[in-house]
């Protein structure tokens, strides 16, 4: 149903694009210019832009591109004569006007700023001959707006934008500015790991934070205690959250800032990386009425998208679909999405509460912290609610054991749980530099029996080139999921001792495990040795 919705906003569009690429073509004709139905990227030149305000291309839909060797006025009015006389003037050599269409310029004017290569270096090197007082002043209490428009704000506020927008380049997840003794250490988190992006100089570190809790509405003044925030920034009509902390050390505050891009696209359940079994199992428990679906991993581990994939396979015109979550990192249409509040008592447990007087079909519980929760979250599984929630396990048979570690007693438990969906994310390999090998002993050691398989097997392995980091370029789900038989619903009800106990059950019923999902990630060179050994090592 979902789909079939998404079918017919597309076929709209579709319709639409056309109409406005007949329109165009007809303009271009009557006045004898050339009409690109496509732009490629090859014709958009960042050093055309390079003295041309953003503002003024989007405001007049023109943009300077380069078709083989000469500069063209990309526009959807040709009567602009004046706008391309200035951008002849600007560039220094005549600009040839060719039409297209105003949304397809729009779109090419984003990308084309987006990636100018203008760099938190270049704005640094600008920016070591200033003096401390100058630039350490008290930062503007303005929102930073758009990170693609070049403004007239202080040197720190550029700088701040700057290292948002480089971060947001490079696809970073999170951005860490560390004071040391003698100078800033900025990196970004890119595909879960740390790379060290810049040091501006010690003397700006006093204006640099003091402009990021300003963005993020914190109290300036108050450096001895761990603060947190929220800011948005833009970039074009990208709308980027970023969820700050700020946190005392020796050598000033720490500052963490979390980016979430709402308007990103969230990739379609089949997208994830499950096995088609998985991927087959999981779609028939999100057909079922009721019981509880928990997904578990640690940290970054990728919990949040896979339920929101899950949710987004759901027939919300027929079904009432309500989530509580801390934070609510991507708007999902025709879901109701609340947010934890702690500060004024809202917490999982008492929003929980709340969401069953709305008449829902369809919960997700954004994380079972404590045995409240739990035990409200499994009552609304036993009277005829779907709930989906996380939990902070190594694997799909811990998270029983913790759940009666935490109070839940075994049988509302047996009864309740329908399925344990345990995952982890490791590196794709890039497709540019991989190069294959041969695994050695020492390399299988840790990974366990499934190892066995890699024996005498070609493997690729990460190399090193300029589309990729360290080899890698994003990264792919391994998961495992335990569903929920009679044997197991006896077995939590006579009392489970461990996770082995479970673990063993499970192999009986043939349940493949995480090393197994990711033994399979290796073969068919989705990812490598090396990257499933560092992520889970630990796990046989």
């Amino acid at each position: 149903m979902a789909s079939a919705r998404q079918d017919v906003r597309a076929g709209a569009a579709d319709e639409s694009s056309t109409a406005a690429a007949a329109s165009g073509a007809a303009i271009a004709e009557r006045y004898g210019l050339e009409f690109l139905a496509s732009i490629e990227p090859a014709s958009l030149d960042p050093d055309l832009i390079r003295e041309l305000p953003v503002e003024w291309a989007r405001t007049n839909v023109i943009l300077p591109i380069r078709i083989g060797h000469r500069p063209c006025a990309l526009t959807s009015d040709p009567t602009q004569v004046n706008q391309c006389e200035y951008l002849s003037l600007l560039l220094g050599q005549d600009v040839q006007p060719v039409v297209s269409t105003r949304e397809l310029i729009l779109r090419a004017i984003e990308k084309c700023y987006f990636e100018r290569n203008d760099t938190t270096h270049d704005l640094l090197k600008d920016m070591q001959g200033d003096d401390g007082p100058a630039v350490a002043s008290m930062p503007d209490a303005t929102p930073s707006g758009d990170l693609l428009e070049k403004t007239n704000d202080a040197p720190i506020t550029q700088l701040v934008n700057m290292i948002l927008l480089d971060a947001v380049k490079a696809r970073a997840s999170d951005i860490h500015v560390e004071p040391f003794e003698d100078t800033i250490k900025v990196r970004y988190r890119v595909d879960g790991v740390l790379h060290e992006h810049s040091r501006p100089p010690k003397h700006l570190q006093a204006s640099l934070i003091s402009r990021l809790k300003v963005m993020s509405q914190m109290d300036i003044s108050e450096k001895r205690l761990p603060q947190d925030g929220v800011a948005r920034v833009h970039i074009g009509e990208r709308e980027i959250d970023v969820r700050v902390s700020t946190l005392p050390v020796a050598e000033g505050e720490r500052i963490v800032l979390r980016l979430l891009d709402r308007q990103s696209t969230r990739l379609p359940l089949g997208e994830l990386g499950m096995s088609k079994l998985t991927l087959g199992r999981f779609r028939r428990l999100l057909g079922g009425k009721d019981g509880i679906i928990l997904v578990t991993g640690p940290t970054g581990s990728g919990k949040t998208t896979s339920l929101y994939a899950g949710l987004q396979e759901l027939d919300s015109a027929r079904r009432n679909i309500l989530t509580i979550e801390d934070p609510i990192e991507y708007q999902l249409s025709d879901i109701g999405q609340m947010q934890v509040k702690p500060k004024i008592g809202l917490s999982f447990a008492d929003g929980l509460r709340h969401i069953l007087r709305q008449d829902p079909d369809v919960i997700l519980v954004g994380e079972t912290r404590d045995l409240e929760t739990a035990e409200i979250a499994i009552r609304a599984s036993l009277t005829g609610h779907l709930v989906f929630t996380t939990l902070h396990t190594n694997d799909a048979p811990s998270a029983i054991v913790r759940l009666i570690d935490m109070g839940v007693q075994p049988y509302l438990l047996a009864a309740s749980v329908r399925a344990i969906v345990a995952q982890r994310l490791v590196r794709r390999l890039c497709k540019t530099c991989h190069h294959g090998v041969h695994p050695t002993a020492e390399d299988l050691k840790h990974l366990g029996p499934a190892a066995k398989r890699l024996e005498g097997q070609l493997v690729w392995a990460a190399g090193e080139c300029e589309s990729c980091r360290e080899g890698y370029h994003g990264r792919v789900g391994i998961y495992e999921l335990l569903t929920m038989d009679e044997s197991l619903q006896q077995l939590i009800r006579d009392g489970v001792t461990g996770p082995d106990q479970v673990r063993n059950a499970a192999r009986e019923m043939g349940m493949a495990m995480l090393m197994d999902d990711a033994v399979d990630k290796i073969l068919a060179g989705a990812t490598s040795v090396d990257e499933v050994t560092d992520v889970l090592g630990h796990v046989v």
